[in-house]
């Protein structure tokens, strides 16, 4: 692979593409150069715009059914809303990629469905602190985020009456995964969770009524144990550095893990105290990161997708509808993974319907039509039994028309080919004849896009 391939790798799977800008910009930077610039560009308390509405006079369950109704309805407008303005984040050239890409990571990792705005905001402004920061500050940060807690079941979690089902989740998908803890290591954590709990205004609190105070015996130690100290003996094991970034391998590098790697990785992970950053330097510095058998291996998610049109093709759209029913229609809408394991990923993004809509895609978005979209559950009930939406969006190719509009027709064409696709990628310009327009340079550009981004490959990162 030439540089120039590496990095477009890179950038593919520590962000969501190169723009135009980045192309060019990259253009004569060293490899190194090019990791360093994604890093460089890192805020670490970046925080997402959001606007809410008033807390409600009174507490939820003295609300009226027309008024509950009304304060459902317009917390899903404000999420739709929130969940536009995080992918034209991951699509802005002039945001981080990488800080966006690892708090996509994170938000699929702590799995958990939101229908608070003010508490999806607050989560997703505690992914985005600590998202190269230190897993275990991340981990206690979430461990008490209102709406993980709520989600899991917490608040229902007392003394003489434990609930198991936060600290359950917390050992098996977030931390150390099945095997490595037993069912009574479960039952003493719960214990230890016992009045980890949140208010009316959605903020954390410690509930001492509520907690167990007694002794416990977790992971072979014995102590008056609470959830944070739960949490350190659980960060104190080295299993659970290597069920972390055996999860990171597979998002970044590849779903054919190479144990040897991930062993010798989480060893390294343990030693510097979970540090993120320096896991993620590791991975993308590394000889096999670049090896043929992990390039175009992965099938772009559904937002991974979206977005990397987005920064391609300068894309805006007019309403945050839109983008939600694009994302509903491919199987990933932000802030509502199918359960707290998440998105499965890999080849269960592709069925039938979402293969046609993947590769229609940056069609639609040209003519900007009236699209048929296969949804199995809208999100507002109001919507049901409407299948087809108006995709209500602006496409500007002045940036990649002014990338290649120097060449000749060929030299430009094999360029796109670079641009968009793999590698290994064979195709030729005479299979392109029937589809592409070659009056002038700019309609031979705007056509050749939406064929290469059109094609299967594309699909792939």
């Amino acid at each position: 692979m030439t540089i120039k391939e590496k990095s477009k790798h890179l950038y593919w799977r520590a962000g969501f593409g190169m723009s135009p800008e980045e192309w060019k910009n990259t253009e004569d930077l060293t490899l190194e150069q090019a990791i360093d610039e994604l890093f460089n560009h890192t805020k670490p308390t970046i925080s997402i715009k959001a606007e809410f509405t008033a807390l409600p006079e009174k507490q939820l369950k003295d609300l009226s059914k027309a008024e509950k109704q009304a304060l459902r309805n317009n917390e899903r407008k404000l999420i739709i809303k929130q969940n536009a303005e995080w992918v034209q984040r991951m699509s802005n050239p002039f945001e981080s990629a990488l800080l966006e890409k690892m708090s996509l990571f994170w938000h699929c990792h702590f799995a958990c469905i939101t229908k608070n705005s003010r508490l999806a905001n607050a989560q997703l402004n505690t992914i985005r602190k600590h998202a190269l920061g230190n897993f275990g500050d991340l981990l206690q940060a979430m461990a008490k985020d209102v709406s993980m807690i709520r989600f899991l079941n917490n608040q229902q979690n007392r003394k003489q009456k434990p609930n198991e089902n936060f600290a359950r989740e917390v050992m098996e998908l977030f931390t150390i995964g099945r095997g490595n803890y037993t069912e009574k290591d479960v039952k003493e954590a719960a214990r230890a969770f016992t009045g980890w709990s949140s208010n009316f205004q959605g903020a954390f609190v410690f509930r001492k009524n509520q907690h167990d105070f007694g002794g416990k015996d977790f992971m072979g130690k014995k102590g008056q144990f609470n959830g944070d100290e739960i949490i350190e003996i659980i960060l104190a094991q080295p299993e659970t550095a290597v069920f972390i970034t055996r999860k990171i391998y597979r998002f970044f590098v590849s779903d054919q893990i190479d144990e040897a790697i991930v062993q010798e990785l989480a060893q390294s992970f343990y030693d510097t105290n979970y540090d993120i950053k320096k896991l993620m330097q590791s991975i993308f510095s590394s000889h096999w990161f670049y090896a043929p058998e992990n390039v175009g291996v992965k099938i772009k998610s559904p937002i991974e997708l979206i977005a990397g049109i987005m920064r391609t093709l300068q894309v805006t759209f007019d309403d945050a509808f839109s983008l939600f029913f694009i994302e509903k229609a491919l199987g990933q809408v932000l802030f509502s993974p199918p359960n707290v394991a998440g998105w499965p990923g890999g080849k269960k993004w592709i069925d039938n319907s979402t293969l046609m809509l993947r590769l229609n895609l940056v069609g639609y978005l040209f003519q900007a039509v009236d699209v048929n979209f296969k949804i199995k559950e809208d999100f507002e009930s109001k919507e049901r039994n409407k299948a087809v939406k108006k995709i209500n969006a602006k496409v500007d190719l002045n940036p990649l028309v002014d990338l290649f509009k120097n060449d000749s027709q060929q030299d430009s064409f094999e360029k796109m080919t670079g641009y968009f696709l793999q590698a290994d990628s064979k195709i030729d310009l005479s299979d392109f004849n029937s589809f592409i327009i070659r009056n002038n340079q700019e309609d031979f550009i705007k056509t050749v896009v939406l064929r290469l981004m059109s094609m299967p490959e594309y699909q792939m990162c």
